[in-house]
């Protein structure tokens, strides 16, 4: 039985076991869940149904986005504007754009970080860097490359009833002989060893994730835009064109449905730590979850980054900054010739220091 304690979603008070019923039940509002017996009782849910009916039911708005033939993002320009570059890989575009419906953003952080420190954090975080050609540096700096964009995101809360089956090993002590070799004789001794007795174990855990934050987005580079979290998502405020003046906003590619299918990979290693933790003993074996996700809600909402796109070599690499702690995340380039004049410098001391060496040794 798992000795977690849950909160009724009805009144917040903590649920009860009810024998008879076999459920969770709230002593007070009356609230129950059910507990799943077996793997049979986790049933596969049509999420994407359940998903698509609430998105037909949020609000929505008519926007006209421009997608940039190079890399695929598509963003807002300010009125008025008929071309310009592309905030996220810096090609050339024509302002040719169609309308479409999409999900209202319900909410978003506004932008905390000015244009000037960004350029200043942004400046820091390029002189940092090792081996980078001398041209990245010139270029980092011109003033209109730094563009300031709402990137989409999606944020699911979920409650989630998982049923396992594995086993849980406990460990003991055993004695055993062996023989060895000592003074050329052959000799008898014993030892302590740790050995592990398994068991089979099955039951279920219950999760509860509240804000599960996925990018919508497909125009950045993934593993740079998770190293910008953490999010202040307590200050998000109720999402108003007025904060986006100045700035782009980009449409989200990865859809609702799509974006929960992520999530549920975000969620699972919480649910195998809750499997382990409740199959207990010393070390554990999963050999199956199934997991059923209920009262499943979504936010979408938009979250402030700082953009450099820089053209290398026929290569975009972008350079992001977090535009409300100033965080600088970003693909760079490497100058190898600068690499390779260390390694010939490195390559003439060690030289160097043999040749004088021998000569002192001879």
């Amino acid at each position: 039985m798992n000795e977690e304690q849950f909160d009724c979603p009805g009144c917040g008070a903590q649920f009860a076991f009810d024998p008879e019923g076999g459920t969770l039940t709230c002593p007070y509002c009356g609230f129950s869940k059910t507990i799943p017996r077996s793997e049979e009782d986790i049933q596969e849910l049509d999420f994407r149904a359940h998903l698509d009916a609430a998105e037909s039911e949020a609000d929505t708005r008519e926007t006209v986005a421009v997608k940039c033939p190079a890399c695929g993002a598509e963003s807002t320009f300010e009125a008025n504007v008929t071309s310009e570059a592309c905030p996220f890989c810096g090609t050339s575009i024509v302002v040719s754009g169609s309308s479409k419906k999409v999900l209202k953003p319900a909410s978003l952080l506004p932008f905390k970080i000015t244009r000037e420190e960004g350029r200043r954090l942004f400046r820091e975080w390029i002189a940092g860097l090792w081996f980078a050609p001398s041209r990245l540096k010139k270029d980092a700096y011109r003033k209109d490359r730094l563009q300031g964009v709402y990137i989409p995101y999606w944020t699911y809360d979920a409650d989630a009833t998982s049923f396992y089956r594995g086993e849980r090993g406990e460990d003991y002590w055993d004695t055993e002989t062996y023989t060895t070799t000592e003074n050329g004789k052959t000799v008898t001794k014993t030892r302590r060893v740790r050995r592990t007795r398994w068991y089979p174990a099955s039951g279920w855990v219950f999760n509860r994730f509240n804000d599960v934050l996925i990018l919508a987005s497909r125009s950045l580079p993934r593993k740079y835009t998770e190293r910008l979290e953490p999010w202040d998502l307590e200050n998000l405020v109720a999402y108003a064109d007025d904060y986006l003046s100045g700035f782009r906003a980009e449409s989200y590619q990865v859809g609702l449905a799509e974006g929960f299918e992520e999530a549920q990979g975000v969620m699972e290693p919480a649910i195998r730590s809750s499997v382990r933790r409740d199959i207990g003993g010393d070390h554990q074996r999963i050999h199956s979850v199934r997991t059923r996700y209920e009262d499943v809600t979504f936010k979408h909402l938009l979250l402030p980054v700082w953009i450099s796109a820089y053209l290398f070599k026929q290569k975009t690499y972008r350079f992001l900054v977090n535009g409300r702690t100033g965080e600088v995340q970003g693909e760079r380039p490497w100058s190898w010739v600068k690499i390779l004049l260390l390694v010939l410098f490195i390559l003439a001391v060690v030289s160097g220091g043999v040749v004088l060496y021998t000569q002192v040794s001879g």
